[in-house]
């Protein structure tokens, strides 16, 4: 007779406190076994398993020591990953073997809440992505210790420069880490619209950097060649993962303040077809973009929200900015009505929370963008198009592809 059969996981970094439980003559029964966290200890964890008809098996979180034990496992059982905090013993109740029992009876009970965890593919995506964010804050982190080298030799080029890594402000600090100091020649590097400030800027470079600083200034800047380098490497590596979902990439980046980077970004957090989340409301519950609730007695003492997907919160939040600040769109007029109730910071929340469920939309129900603010400006939406082709082009995406699709009959289209 077939009976239902759970394993617990404990899991550290070097050892597996691993709980079957199961209920073959009504009487509840426990095995319990160590293994090891090396790939064959895995596969004998695995062997012994299947040895005993586990259907199921159930660990928490811990650290990033989990997921070389998920990825052995994922081909064989049904897996769950639970939240560390929601499955703690009491303070001096501790034990291995416990804690790996406890998380099998909670499980056989319903009393535990499944983590989200992505397929393989989007696995690697999201590795792709945060990545990418975290080599951007590095260039930023670096941007910030070249502007006080510059400080130091009293060189005011971030006071002129809004980027001191555009072309002109590049191509200057070069000429200053070389050890150029003539003030025509750093200045002639100028381009576009720093043209104009060509008095201030060339009072700006009057300053003078010691040959110690010089060398640190060449040092960050070199650190900038290898992370700008490492990102272009990242982009392909995503253009090729995400071949096959350009479609979709296009549908996210029709919303306003969504571009290639965030479209791709979306689609590695909630995934192509956004099939984890039934509602959008479960979706925005998730990403914790909406109120929260801290109620006692009847009384609510907070609508803080909750904490939930940290990328994507931030993400969403980059994106209603961007769509506030983009003309005769439906967020812009959003915002508008709420900023005098929420002032600005709570209006771009409540922005931000609309966006996820309309995301969901376009995920979830694979339909198209359509803009229910004011008429959009032709001229603007040409020149949206061009800057997607480009970076489409850029990325070595298929853009003959996309232009054959868009021709084909469109599917029923999302609103805001």
């Amino acid at each position: 007779m077939r009976f239902r059969c759970i394993a617990g996981i404990d899991v550290h970094k070097r050892m597996l406190a691993v709980v079957i439980r199961r209920e073959p003559n009504g009487k509840v029964e426990y095995l319990k076994r160590k293994f090891g966290t090396m790939r064959s200890e895995i596969e004998h964890l695995a062997a012994w398993l299947r040895s005993e008809q586990v259907e199921e098996v159930v660990m928490e979180s811990t650290a990033q020591y989990w997921r070389p034990v998920w990825n052995g496992l994922e081909a064989h059982f049904r897996l769950h990953l639970c939240h560390p905090l929601k499955v703690r013993a009491p303070r001096g109740r501790k034990q291995d073997f416990k804690d790996a029992q406890r998380l099998a009876d909670r499980w056989w009970s319903g009393d535990l809440e499944d983590s989200f965890i992505p397929g393989a593919e989007q696995r690697q995506w999201r590795w792709l992505t945060r990545t990418r964010v975290q080599l951007r804050r590095l260039i930023g982190v670096v941007r910030s210790r070249v502007e006080g080298l510059l400080e130091q030799g009293g060189i005011k080029l971030t006071a002129v420069a809004t980027d001191p890594f555009g072309v002109s402000g590049w191509a200057m600090l070069k000429l200053i880490a070389q050890g150029e100091t003539d003030i025509n020649v750093l200045a002639g590097q100028a381009r576009g619209r720093l043209r104009k400030k060509d008095a201030e800027l060339r009072e700006a470079l009057g300053g003078k950097l010691d040959p110690v600083y010089r060398l640190l200034l060449q040092q960050n800047l070199e650190q900038v060649e290898l992370l700008r380098r490492q990102i272009e490497e990242t982009n392909q590596a995503l253009s090729i993962a995400m071949q096959a979902h350009v479609p979709t990439l296009v549908r996210l980046c029709k919303m306003p303040g969504v571009d290639l980077a965030a479209a791709q970004e979306l689609l590695a957090e909630i995934g192509p077809g956004a099939t984890a989340f039934p509602t959008p409301e479960q979706f925005a519950s998730w990403v914790a973009v909406c109120p929260g609730s801290q109620e006692s007695a009847g009384v609510c003492y907070s609508r803080r929200s909750a904490k939930g997907n940290r990328y994507l919160r931030r993400l969403l939040c980059q994106i209603a900015w961007a769509a506030i600040h983009t003309k005769e769109s439906f967020f812009t007029g959003l915002f508008a009505r709420l900023l005098p109730r929420l002032e600005a910071k709570g209006a771009a929340w409540a922005v931000a929370h609309r966006i996820a469920k309309v995301v969901w939309l376009l995920l979830h129900e694979g339909v198209e963008y359509e803009e229910k603010g004011s008429p959009p400006n032709p001229k603007a939406l040409v020149r949206k198009f061009r800057h997607l082709m480009k970076d489409l082009a850029r990325a070595g995406l298929d853009v003959n592809s996309l232009l054959a699709e868009s021709a084909q009959p469109q599917p029923p289209q999302a609103t805001a």
